[in-house]
């Protein structure tokens, strides 16, 4: 069974209340906390466009760009010298080139984010050291 519902990119769960008998939801994969809730299915489906459009909406009125959630799929441009090098990198591990990647990629997201914390930085305002080379 599914406990979920999307729209506009935008995926809730779904979470029956039995105390309160309402279907609780939260919009996943997104930093911001947007939650909603509905008496019935279609009602929490209405509720959850709502909130989503609303969502758009304040964000645009506040001057910001409303958060969307990754879909997984990443297109690179690389040197062709790069491209041969990671090939090789995969190989030599006995990955798929998209599982090196993705492991090279996670690896380097969390160390520039764990610099930017021990310096009190927020945003991209220095690049990794990769970057800088």
């Amino acid at each position: 069974m599914n406990n979920t519902m999307s729209y506009k990119g935008y995926t809730a769960s779904m979470i029956f209340d039995n105390e309160d008998k309402i279907i609780v939801g939260r919009v996943l994969d997104v930093d911001d906390i947007i939650t909603f809730h509905g008496k019935s299915v279609s009602d929490f489906e209405k509720i959850f466009h709502v909130t989503v459009d609303d969502y758009v909406v304040a964000c645009k009125q506040l001057g910001s760009v409303p958060e969307k959630p990754a879909s997984g799929k990443l297109m690179l441009r690389v040197a062709p010298t790069v491209h041969a090098a990671a090939l090789k990198a995969a190989s030599r591990r006995g990955i798929s080139l998209n599982k090196w990647a993705e492991q090279a990629i996670s690896f380097a997201s969390r160390r520039s984010a764990g610099q930017r914390q021990s310096r009190g930085q927020t945003g991209t305002q220095q690049g990794t050291e990769a970057d800088r080379k």
